[in-house]
């Protein structure tokens, strides 16, 4: 009766074992399949225009709303500049902006590069006159721009 106790116990570590063992073998293998760049939230102005993206490669973009860039075209098509203060990029894009959308604040657009515009599918705006998204403030911190410097508006 002893031995089939053993033999039950040993039966249950060597599962465990087994288990532990292709949990980090998985683990491992998402690791290594995700690209680099994956974690960053957006890319600010200035690394889209040092490191530019591949060719219809979908990324987020994130900066400030440049004063005085909003065009308005025909229909529901918008054109503006998003800044880091540092490097400007030109953004298309076709639909409705959110409500707190202006200049002069942060914002973060989803699409892709074409021809040195980015035409974005989606945009996403600051919620009060003092919020700046996190990646904003942290991507301008980084680059060593004080964000009290930043005028803000609504």
């Amino acid at each position: 009766m002893a031995g089939l106790k053993n033999l039950k116990k040993r039966r249950r570590v060597q599962l465990i074992a087994f288990l532990a063992g292709m949990l980090t073998v998985g683990t491992f293998g998402i690791w290594m399949v995700m690209p680099a760049d994956a974690i960053n939230f957006f890319r600010s102005p200035t690394e889209v225009v040092t490191k530019p993206p591949a060719q219809g490669e979908v990324f987020r973009i994130g900066g400030l709303v440049e004063k005085g860039s909003i065009i308005r075209g025909q229909g529901e098509t918008i054109t503006f500049k998003v800044t880091d203060t540092k490097t400007e990029i030109p953004i298309s894009y076709t639909g409705v902006l959110p409500d707190l959308f202006s200049e002069g604040t942060g914002m973060v657009a989803t699409g892709v590069m074409d021809n040195g515009v980015f035409v974005a599918s989606e945009i996403l705006a600051k919620h009060d006159e003092t919020y700046k998204p996190k990646e904003v403030v942290d991507a301008l911190k980084a680059q060593g721009i004080d964000i009290t410097d930043v005028e803000h508006s609504n």
